[in-house]
């Protein structure tokens, strides 16, 4: 039964690990590295050094689904404990993530705070490694 939820909970976030996996193959196929941690992929360098360094805030990682994305080996060592709440989140909400991390980062800016900080999502992840 343990491998029918976890299979469940895999396939419940999948349409993001799947863009997660693309921005990894990218990243593998200019020069970047990948490993499997537990129940996630683990992509780095390469485009997904070149994709993190031009989003805002420039993260040393991104969780997508089951698939978390890092400048480099080191600072997904560093993130790791971060990015698997975020594995865990979506894994509650599977597709929803997404769009409801963006409607809160949205409510946020408009009443005058931090989009990211205070979004309760990443409140859930800097509490648990803190």
């Amino acid at each position: 039964m343990r491998i029918v939820l976890t299979l469940l909970t895999i396939l419940w976030a999948s349409p993001w690990s799947l863009l997660g996996i693309f921005a990894g193959l990218l990243g593998l196929l200019t020069g970047g590295r990948a490993r499997r941690v537990g129940m996630a992929l683990e992509f780095h360098g390469g485009a997904v050094t070149w994709f993190l360094r031009h989003c805002p805030n420039s993260p040393m990682a991104m969780t997508m689904g089951h698939t978390i994305l890092g400048l480099t080996d080191a600072a997904l060592d560093i993130t790791r404990d971060h990015e698997w709440v975020h594995v865990r989140q979506y894994a509650r909400w599977g597709p929803l993530f997404i769009p409801a991390y963006l409607y809160f980062s949205t409510v946020l800016w408009f009443q005058g705070k931090d989009p990211y900080r205070d979004n309760p999502f990443e409140r859930e992840a800097y509490g648990d490694t803190d």
